[in-house]
């Protein structure tokens, strides 16, 4: 009588079928052979025990969880439940929900192999160990990385933000791989329309298999055509704590060791999480900097092949000799100089990234110095072109997210198309299309190139230049943020003498 209640409730549905029935769950299971389903005669309870063997943990299983199933007196499985000195023990009301849990790392215990039985949390817990961030690396500051495991990464941030209003809401994604998804957003902070729309888009999921949070991040973009990345990734627990704060979303996906952020701005691509632990003054010229080289990297080449092919005139005596020497005995255009170039830096790139780091430093240096140097000699290019790819190949390794630098490395070839068909028109014309694209651009619907479009003057305050920390008494106004002030500015301003 104490599963009435369950068969009565499997029976109500209207669209029950043999293949939900608990004997058909445990014969699909058992054609695996790392499944366990074993009858045990034990003299004061016989028993059912099912697990997958290979994602249980042994010593739960054996320290745990048998010890108390023989030994002691109960007379049904709710009070052995009370008995087991594990949490979060269940009864499963559905077969789904067994299946689900089996899949999970629940060991079952069942009286009848024909009734659901109690589901024990037993999840084998071997994790990679925490390490220093290899992506976002920084001298100063935190040296902590997210890992593959989700329940270690939401602990690092939940270490940094020890509040209540940080709450975690938990789906399951792919129909095969049922990866566990979080978003997590401060309560209180965080615009509730846009922890609507990132739990909206990750429920509208519709695949089979999630193997990275870079995957996620692809699906709910708002503009999946775009090169351009419109949510922020990270490994850093620290910048996704700051985020929350600020009154951004962030998501944690299981087997991934990276978060997304959202929504997110162009600027802050450009914005390394050691400026905030530098002198602002430093950090403000930090980012200038890098702005200026992305701005170089993407037009240095195209504005040479421009000017040498159109705008002769444009170029200083001086300068004009030492490039008409440099180019004396090289046979082709500049445009198919600044190609080759261009490939042969990409092609040193892919090879440095695939082979192991020893290996990879050796080709990308011994590579470049070699391929250079030969093409000089070989007439293929001249030396002026030569320094000028490679100090915009130079230039873009100063993004400090990685998949802005991909796009830098993407966009520099249609400029130097467009230079070579119409010179520095083109370029200008590319870069006009460059900007519209900007604008239409959105980050979980808010403004891409805010705080520049549409102007946020509070929003200067942390952009291209980065102000001391008692001048950012506000939390960033594209966000939304249902509360606004961090701290009373009066109050940080006031500099007491340390005699009052």
């Amino acid at each position: 009588m104490r599963w009435l209640w369950w068969l009565q409730k499997q029976q109500t549905k209207p669209n029950e079928t043999a293949e939900q029935t608990i004997p058909a769950l445990i014969n699909k299971m058992t054609s695996s052979e790392d499944f366990v389903h074993a009858y045990h005669p034990n003299a004061n309870h016989p028993y059912w025990l099912s697990y997958y063997q290979p994602i249980i943990d042994e010593v739960t299983l054996y320290h745990h969880i048998l010890p108390v199933v023989q030994s002691e007196e109960y007379q049904s499985l709710l009070e052995l439940k009370d008995k087991i000195p594990i949490d979060k023990i269940t009864l499963p009301a559905t077969v789904q929900e067994m299946e689900q849990k089996l899949l999970d790392g629940h060991v079952m215990i069942q009286e009848d192999p024909t009734l659901p039985g109690l589901l024990i949390p037993a999840v084998s817990t071997t994790v990679r160990d925490i390490s220093i961030p290899e992506v976002e690396f920084s001298v100063i500051g935190p040296k902590e990385s997210f890992v593959e495991t989700i329940d270690i990464n939401l602990r690092m941030v939940r270490k940094r933000l020890p509040d209540a209003n940080l709450k975690v809401k938990e789906f399951r994604i792919g129909s095969l791989s049922k990866t566990k998804v979080a978003v997590m957003y401060m309560d209180g902070i965080a615009d509730r329309e846009n922890v609507q729309t990132m739990t909206q888009r990750i429920q509208d999921i519709d695949y089979d298999h999630i193997n990275d949070s870079s995957y996620i991040n692809q699906m709910i973009e708002d503009n999946s055509n775009s090169p351009f990345p419109q949510l922020i990734d990270t490994e850093r627990p620290d910048r996704v704590a700051a985020a929350l704060a600020e009154g951004k979303v962030a998501v944690l996906v299981d087997g991934s060791p990276t978060a997304i952020i959202g929504p997110t701005t162009f600027i802050e691509f450009f914005s390394s999480f050691d400026d905030y632990f530098l002198s602002w003054h430093i950090a403000s010229v930090f980012r200038m900097i890098r702005l200026f080289a992305v701005a170089f990297s993407i037009l240095a080449t195209p504005l040479y092949v421009a000017v040498i092919t159109y705008h002769a005139a444009l170029i200083p005596k001086d300068l004009l000799s030492t490039l008409i020497l440099s180019r004396e005995a090289i046979p082709f255009p500049p445009i198919i100089e600044a190609v080759f170039l261009e490939l042969a830096i990409e092609l040193l790139r892919e090879a440095g990234a695939r082979l192991p780091t020893k290996v990879g430093q050796t080709i990308g240096i011994v590579g470049g110095i070699v391929i250079g140097t030969a093409a000089v000699e070989a007439g293929l290019t001249s030396t002026v072109l030569l320094i000028i790819v490679a100090l915009a190949a130079l230039a873009s390794f100063t993004t400090p997210i990685y998949r802005i630098g991909n796009t830098i490395r993407l966009i520099r070839f249609p400029f130097l198309i467009l230079a070579q068909l119409w010179g520095l028109i083109g370029v200008a014309l590319g870069f006009a299309f460059l900007l519209v694209h900007l604008l239409g651009l959105t980050s979980l619907g808010r403004p891409y190139l805010a705080p520049l479009y549409p102007p946020r003057l509070q929003d200067f305050k942390d952009s291209i230049i980065r102000l001391p920390f008692n001048r950012q008494s506000q939390r960033p106004q594209h966000l939304r943020p249902e509360t606004v002030y961090r701290f009373d500015q009066k109050q940080a301003m006031q500099k007491k003498d340390i005699d009052d």
